[in-house]
């Protein structure tokens, strides 16, 4: 076990597993079924919960928010549903939460902007995401960019080819800094081959990284900054949220099936 110093804190690592708060510290009775959607949906995951019999069996406080955590029967078989909180911060602390109770396969889903002209609601999966945010760089030595799960991706694809839905492969710019989107940085990251930007890719799948779990995620498109000059939220791609929650679901059961 080592902890790596660095002259900038964010660039130091300490790879021991143990901390003086794990995330099952409340020791709760408590064991969820490995496979769960962890997804940026808003009020969609708590609607669908309701309309399809879910259960729910926990919740996770937080300083502002509880979040309820249910289980749910899916084509014959149990996952786990949570809404994610919005912020690398955030959203890995409650998967590293989730982990901790039995979870052990995820998919994600969340709306991203497009840094090039790409129409609102087009689907995306991310291979991999610039690490320009901070919880990552908690759970992974520092480094450029995280790769995604391969397995992930390929839950992913077969999801989208089941129902038809055409994607992109593609980085993403992951950070925590919404308001320091500038031009500079736009032009930066599209020259380094990323072509959305989100807040949480890149911590998610450091936290599945460092914990040995699958993790994955669908984007889909909502504002675009693709014109420096006029940025456009357009309808934030309203329409796609209920569809990306299937998406996910269908997604998760995939994984480990040939």
């Amino acid at each position: 076990m080592t902890l790596f110093k660095n002259e900038f804190p964010i660039l130091e690592f300490d790879d021991r597993k143990d901390a003086v708060i794990n995330p099952n510290h409340e020791d709760l009775d408590l064991k969820l079924p490995r496979k769960c959607v962890y997804a940026f949906l808003s009020n969609h995951i708590d609607e669908y919960a309701a309309n399809n019999k879910a259960i729910k069996v926990s919740e996770f406080v937080s300083a502002t928010k509880v979040y309820p955590v249910y289980v749910i029967d899916y084509k014959g078989e149990k996952v786990t549903l949570a809404q994610a909180p919005v912020g690398s911060a955030a959203a890995a602390q409650f998967m590293d939460w989730l982990i901790s109770y039995g979870v052990r396969e995820i998919i994600s889903a969340g709306t991203c902007g497009a840094l090039v002209d790409i129409d609102e609601g087009v689907f995306l999966i991310p291979t991999r995401a610039l690490r320009d945010e901070g919880a990552s760089y908690h759970y992974m030595a520092p480094s450029r960019f995280v790769e995604i799960d391969r397995r992930a991706i390929s839950s992913i694809r077969s999801a989208l080819f089941e129902r038809g839905i055409s994607y992109v492969e593609t980085t993403t710019w992951t950070t925590d800094g919404f308001y320091r989107e500038t031009k500079d940085f736009v032009k930066y990251r599209i020259e380094e081959g990323c072509q959305v930007v989100e807040m949480e890719c890149a911590s998610l799948a450091a936290v599945a990284s460092f914990r040995d779990v699958i993790w994955g995620e669908i984007l889909f498109t909502a504002d675009t900054l693709s014109d420096p000059h006029n940025y456009d939220q357009r309808n934030w791609a309203e329409d796609s949220f209920a569809f990306a929650l299937e998406l996910c679901l269908d997604s998760v059961i995939n994984i480990g099936k040939k």
